[in-house]
């Protein structure tokens, strides 16, 4: 700006009005007015001066604001590379945390990876190490999975046995196509049982797999030994009930028969005397009606004994039968006054009963002959604990029988007041009758109860036990389920 002003000085001192303002300054006798041209400068620089005042007062206006708006460009620019750089220290913070965390799950990775190695090796080992027979198939049928032990049987590697069908890998597998559809399109586990000649026996399990691929995997145990085992185990038990059945027969029989054969000796003896005989005639003769007529009652006994035996044989029910426990105990308790009677004396139908019996009792479901043996042992083992207080003062051998209902279940309670049972007695009363060798010279046989308890827990799917005092008697508990 400054430039433009000297340039329009120059050209006003050039121009024609400037020539004719130096006239201005001169006389009319052409000397110059110094006064005049002096006032006329300083007036003229006054002026200048004053325009440049104002300028330079306006220029430094606009410098300081330049320099204001300078300092605040300044102080954002200072500002944004503060925060760029905050941002970029974040950013290359944040960067090293991913690297870092990056690394991390790199490695976290190469372990799991390893780990997951390391599991499907173990898992492979155990399936191929497994006991068991292990197939896995496809929804094809095509073998996917053959372990060591069906190698072993089958005499097929796992190499030729992947990827064909299952029979044509193990073509003697009793495994059908309709098993595997069945097990695929219903999603349940199917559970078989195959027998070879009755010799080899084997569980077959059949279950879905539960993924994205449909396939089935079939487990096959070889359960001979255990089959054998259990068979053997099942035998010893039958044989073990059926000694102690024969063991209570036997005793119940040979009660009446050696009453028989004393009276046979005794009528030897009678017979043995004719002479006396005729002397006396009335007197013998009573006597040997006497002897007849407990002979034929003891024979009736034996009979009855045979019969109650032969039916139990004979009518053993395929299924249960309902029926009313208080029918079942009081037909128990006649048949008891036919056949129980113990060696010194004691009969059943001496023992005096006391009944309780819960009004509006349900049928239950049972084996009713079963249910009858089982009564009837424990009547018999009473008469023989009762037998023990025989002469004890102001003693009468009682049972009192309780039939009762609860929570759904049938109780029945035979109490008697003989002599009870020791501890170690009751802890044996239940086990089988040859568990034990030397039990038969410390605990009467007759006394056992397995077969009792076999009857109530396995038959009846039911609960028994015992309590006891050798002074108060013996209680037995019996609780049958209504609703099975």
């Amino acid at each position: 700006m400054t430039k433009h002003a000297f340039l329009l000085l120059a050209l006003c001192l050039q121009s024609p009005w400037a020539a004719a303002g130096v006239d201005w300054f001169k006389d009319e006798d052409g000397k110059t007015k110094w006064q005049h041209l002096a006032n006329f400068s300083s007036a003229t620089l006054i002026i200048i001066l004053s325009i440049t005042a104002i300028y330079l007062l306006i220029y430094s206006r606009r410098a300081h604001k330049a320099n204001r708006e300078l300092t605040t460009i300044k102080q954002e620019l200072e500002q944004r590379v503060k925060e760029r750089t905050a941002t970029i220290d974040e950013s290359n913070k944040k960067l090293t945390e991913s690297n870092q965390l990056l690394e991390s799950e790199v490695s976290q990775h190469v372990i799991t990876s390893e780990q997951l190695r390391a599991s499907e090796s173990y898992i492979k080992d155990i399936l191929t190490s497994m006991p068991l027979m292990l197939v896995g198939l496809n929804k094809e049928g095509q073998v996917t999975q053959w372990n060591r032990r069906v190698e072993e049987l089958s005499g097929v590697s796992s190499e030729k046995a992947l990827g064909k069908t299952l029979w044509e890998a193990y073509p003697t597998m009793t495994v059908v196509p309709e098993h595997i559809q069945q097990a695929i399109e219903q999603n349940k586990t199917i559970h078989l049982k195959q027998s070879l000649r009755s010799l080899s026996h084997f569980d077959i399990t059949i279950y879905p797999l539960q993924g994205p691929e449909a396939g089935v995997v079939i487990l096959v145990d070889d359960v001979s030994k255990q089959t054998t085992a259990e068979n053997l185990l099942i035998h010893n038990d039958k044989m073990s009930f059926m000694g102690e059945l024969a063991s209570t027969m036997a005793h119940d029989i040979n009660i009446p028969l050696q009453s028989i054969l004393m009276d046979l000796k005794r009528f030897k003896n009678i017979m043995a005397a004719t002479p006396a005989l005729e002397q006396d005639g009335s007197d013998k003769s009573s006597q040997m009606d006497a002897i007849y007529k407990d002979m034929s009652d003891k024979g009736d006994q034996v009979s009855k004994i045979i019969h109650n035996l032969l039916t139990f044989a004979r009518n053993r029910q395929a299924e249960k039968q309902m029926a009313n426990i208080v029918d079942v105990m009081e037909h128990t308790v006649n048949l008891g006054k036919e056949v129980i009677s113990i060696s010194e004396g004691l009969m059943f139908k001496e023992v005096k009963l006391e009944w309780l019996i819960e009004d509006g009792l349900p049928q239950v479901p049972c084996y009713i002959t079963e249910l009858q043996q089982v009564f009837l042992s424990l009547f018999r083992h009473a008469c023989i604990a009762m037998q023990g207080k025989l002469g004890s003062t102001g003693f009468e051998p009682t049972i009192k029988i309780i039939l009762s209902e609860s929570y759904d279940n049938l109780w029945v309670k035979i109490h008697h007041n003989g002599v009870g049972l020791t501890s170690d007695e009751q802890m044996r009363l239940f086990e089988p009758f040859f568990s034990n060798s030397t039990q038969a010279e410390d605990f009467d046989t007759g006394q056992h109860l397995s077969f009792s308890y076999y009857i109530i827990t396995e038959q009846h799917q039911g609960h028994m036990a015992v309590t006891s005092d050798p002074e108060l008697g013996s209680t037995f508990h019996m609780q049958l389920p209504i609703n099975h």
